[in-house]
């Protein structure tokens, strides 16, 4: 029998039918340029994993949710809102030192992060 060959996060995809502000905002949340940038998609290089954007989708809360891995959730959550962001989920403890939260970004796309002190980053490939 085959083993899944699932390796983890790569790519976590926000609809973005404004893509020059998207551009514009996960460029500032990031703090990198995108290192792919057409018309019809624009992606992201973050920690090894990538965040796309994409014009022809509708943006919402209740889609696809990806979490980003952030040192200290509450700081970071307070960063994103002095971005733009606006508020949906406050950072709070699910168990074992995990943190989890979540904003919308300015066009309308949950954005989750997680602080996760478990997370071994040794094993992403």
């Amino acid at each position: 029998m085959e083993l899944p060959m699932i390796l983890g996060l790569r790519t976590a995809i926000y609809p973005a039918p404004d893509l020059a502000a998207a551009k514009a905002w996960y460029t500032k949340v990031f703090g990198v340029p995108p290192y792919y940038d057409q018309p019809y998609y624009v992606g992201f290089a973050v920690g090894g994993f990538e965040l796309g954007l994409l014009p022809d989708a509708i943006p919402g809360a209740d889609g696809a949710q990806a979490f980003w891995g952030v040192d200290n959730a509450e700081a970071e959550y307070a960063r994103l809102l002095e971005l733009g962001a606006r508020d949906l989920e406050p950072p709070h403890d699910v168990g074992d030192g995990i943190k989890v939260g979540s904003v919308l970004d300015p066009f309308g796309n949950r954005l989750s992060l997680i602080e996760n002190p478990l997370f071994d980053t040794r094993s992403v490939r």
